[in-house]
């Protein structure tokens, strides 16, 4: 006949919780974290002609995006286009747009996936001089 000592068994039951309660406790063992995304400022400027445009590229990861239009000058006031859209390698696609922004004014927008953005700056008719102007993107 086989005997079986179950005297150990109280301490093995006690061993096994223990291992399972220190690996619970580090959650991060279990769903490991993900980097926090560093925001990023990007500043763009350049002379807008009469019936002109120009456009800038950036890459942007998931989360807000802010394009400001810090100044316009010889005329702070006077009405350009501004717009934050999709880059394709070739043209901007324009997603929100402003077709009076001043300086001061701003495109808050959301990207749901990393890509290839782009924001533009045109001329909206209203141009009869070149400006210079400077625009700050924030990104994640």
């Amino acid at each position: 006949m086989i005997r079986v000592s179950t005297r150990g068994l109280p301490l093995l039951a006690l061993l096994g919780a223990a291992l399972v309660t220190s690996a619970c406790a580090d959650e991060s063992l279990l769903f490991p974290t993900a980097p926090t995304p560093t925001e990023t400022t990007d500043t763009f400027a350049g002379t807008l002609t009469v019936n002109g445009g120009t456009t800038f590229q950036f890459l942007g990861n998931r989360g807000t995006v802010t394009a400001t239009l810090r100044s316009v000058a010889p005329d702070p006031t006077i009405g350009v286009g501004l717009s934050l859209g999709t880059w394709n390698g070739a043209t901007c696609s324009a997603v929100l747009s402003d077709d009076s922004a001043i300086q001061g004014s701003v495109i808050y927008a959301t990207v749901n996936a990393t890509g290839a953005l782009c924001v533009r700056v045109y001329d909206v008719g209203k141009l009869v001089e070149p400006l210079t102007f400077e625009l700050g993107v924030v990104h994640f």
